[in-house]
């Protein structure tokens, strides 16, 4: 099959869009304003943008966590809902809800209890750790309300309902951006709390973007609109399914994110001029890989519905389509990010040392975002919607734990390399997983049918 042939289906395309691009248009909008909250912040000056990404580090831990259990129940939601089971699709709900707020209860225990020694973790700068802790202190209150709209987000966009979650999505983040700027520096002669007043905003943005999700879904009746009888209808043969495939997802991002944390620290011991231009490249990462996140999604609800459906020709077809289309936009949007570095940075009121660290990490960031979206694509994508969740938990473990955290910890903390050579080596571990994870697509091994019984 040629490349002409296996892009001219039309329906593909439209239902790829019609997925996608709410999921791109939200992670964009958050993107955007994490940056604007960035550059607010950064009007505060080094101290302030190291203290808040430092302190943000624990809800970015949660973040992944909370994204292994809704990634293993929309593995489960997508082919269920090939097969139009909505019974099990609420089970499915009520399990991804009961874990989830058990995990982000355990955050915000360890955060209220030990907001000082977890910012030593990262920084040993006696300013950035006390304002970090109060920082922390304040948005851990927001961790399991947004677990529960993470969840229901995640499980809609499963269903293929992606507008819901999208606009109140645009919504909170847009109060969020609002009340951030209103309380960081003040309005009408009311005096800014700073820091302190972007974590209370962001705390009522969270609060507010809970309300309406169960508003929205319980107005406008959709299918995850359950009565609590059938949420908890749950047996212990349920369950074991459920965790079988969903624990390696979530010991898969929580490793991941450890490994990330462990980056956090190798950075923090290098600097917080570093640290700062580490944060301003991370959050324009995360922009650019908004286009990416959308069609990854979509290729995982396609592929996993098409299993359930028993059509592995088709979900086979669809990942190849996936795997193309995807890297060959990286390229694309990485040549944006190098050449426009430059421009990208003008908006920061940054040291000079700063802006030419992050000028620096971002032209390497350009060169490697397709092998990086690349590897996204394969394993949220479409391993994952096939239920290989074991190879994926070995593949991004093992690509981060015996290549990356190994080399980047070496070059930055016993050979004192400068940070952009350190940073190049974040990205072997992408390289590897390449390598590794092509051949598994070709294989077929990926496609199971979890929802056959």
């Amino acid at each position: 099959m040629n490349l002409l042939s296996l892009f001219s289906d039309k329906k593909f395309f439209k239902d790829t869009i019609k997925l996608a691009f709410p999921i791109a248009l939200q992670n964009f909008i958050l993107s955007s304003l994490n940056l604007f909250d960035n550059i607010i912040i950064g009007g505060l000056g080094e101290v302030a943008i190291a203290s808040v990404g430092l302190a943000n580090q624990m809800f970015f831990l949660l973040n992944l966590v909370l994204f292994g259990v809704v990634s293993g129940a929309s593995i489960f939601t997508a082919q269920y809902w090939g097969k139009k089971d909505l019974k099990n699709i609420k089970r499915v709900l009520g399990i991804c809800l009961i874990t989830a707020i058990a995990v982000s209860s355990v955050f915000t225990i360890a955060a209220l209890l030990f907001p000082k020694p977890i910012m030593s973790i990262f920084s040993n700068d006696p300013a950035v750790i006390n304002m970090g802790a109060n920082y922390l202190r304040i948005i851990c209150l927001s961790y399991i309300v947004t677990a529960v709209s993470f969840a229901y987000a995640a499980t809609l966009r499963s269903l293929g309902q992606v507008k819901a979650p999208m606009v109140v999505s645009i919504i909170a983040l847009g109060i969020n951006t609002v009340l951030n700027f209103t309380l960081v520096y003040g309005v009408a002669g009311v005096h800014g709390l700073g820091v302190y007043g972007s974590a209370l905003g962001t705390l009522i943005a969270r609060i507010i973007e809970f309300i309406l999700m169960i508003f929205v879904v319980y107005k406008f009746k959709f299918p995850l609109a359950a009565k609590p009888k059938e949420l908890l209808d749950l047996s212990m043969e349920f369950a074991k399914r459920f965790f079988k495939i969903t624990i390696p997802v979530i010991l898969n991002e929580s490793f991941w994110a450890l490994g990330v944390t462990i980056y956090s620290v190798v950075y923090a011991h290098m600097g917080t001029a570093i640290v700062a231009s580490t944060n301003i490249v991370s959050t324009i990462d995360r922009l650019a890989m908004v286009v990416f996140l959308g069609f990854g999604n979509a290729a995982a609800i396609m592929i996993g519905q098409k299993i359930g459906q028993k059509d592995e020709k088709t979900a086979f077809l669809y990942a190849k389509r996936f795997i193309i289309m995807n890297p060959l936009l990286g390229v694309i949007v990485g040549l944006i990010i190098y050449l426009g570095a430059p421009s990208i940075l003008f908006a920061y009121s940054v040291s000079p040392e700063v802006h030419n660290y992050s000028k620096s990490l971002l032209h390497i960031l350009g060169i490697f975002l397709c092998i990086k979206v690349f590897n996204y694509t394969n394993v949220v994508g479409i391993l994952r919607s096939g239920g290989d969740t074991k190879f994926c938990l070995l593949l991004d473990i093992g690509g981060m734990w015996l290549v990356g955290v190994p080399l980047v910890a070496l070059a930055g903390l016993y050979f004192h390399m400068p940070i952009d050579k350190v940073y190049i080596f974040v990205f072997m571990e992408e390289i590897a997983k390449f390598f590794v994870g092509f051949p598994r697509i070709a294989s077929k091994k990926w496609i199971n049918n979890l929802v056959v019984h």
